[in-house]
């Protein structure tokens, strides 16, 4: 049952985590950012949020280093949005499955034109 607590909260942080970036954060560090999981831990005391963020290494750094210093401001303004006794300490980090991925796309695309010739 815990576990199960564990995944709904982790639902509701990604979708208002998501909401909060997109609407209420004007940090100019910021880049094209997208949630792509939440993991709860199951006392949720602890959260891992992964971001993807479209651009290059200059710009993800300066977009996890603007979520980190804001990690206090979105943790209360999620406590405000979320009903939960205690709100999960957040810890950002980046997910790079999505370019892992595209890359494992492109290479199968070059092979699959190298086999054609």
């Amino acid at each position: 049952m815990a576990g199960h607590r564990a995944a709904r909260v982790a639902e509701e942080i990604k979708r208002e985590l998501a909401r909060l970036i997109r609407d209420e954060m004007k940090d100019p560090r910021l880049g094209f950012v997208s949630i792509t999981d939440v993991e709860v831990s199951k006392d949720i005391r602890h959260a891992k949020v992964y971001v993807s963020v479209l651009g290059d290494e200059e710009v993800r750094k300066a977009t996890l280093t603007a979520l980190k210093q804001a990690t206090g401001y979105l943790r209360s303004e999620l406590s405000n949005n979320i009903r939960v006794r205690f709100m999960p300490e957040l810890a950002f980090q980046f997910d790079d499955s999505i370019e892992k991925g595209s890359r494992i796309n492109e290479l199968l695309s070059q092979a699959k034109r190298n086999e054609q010739e």
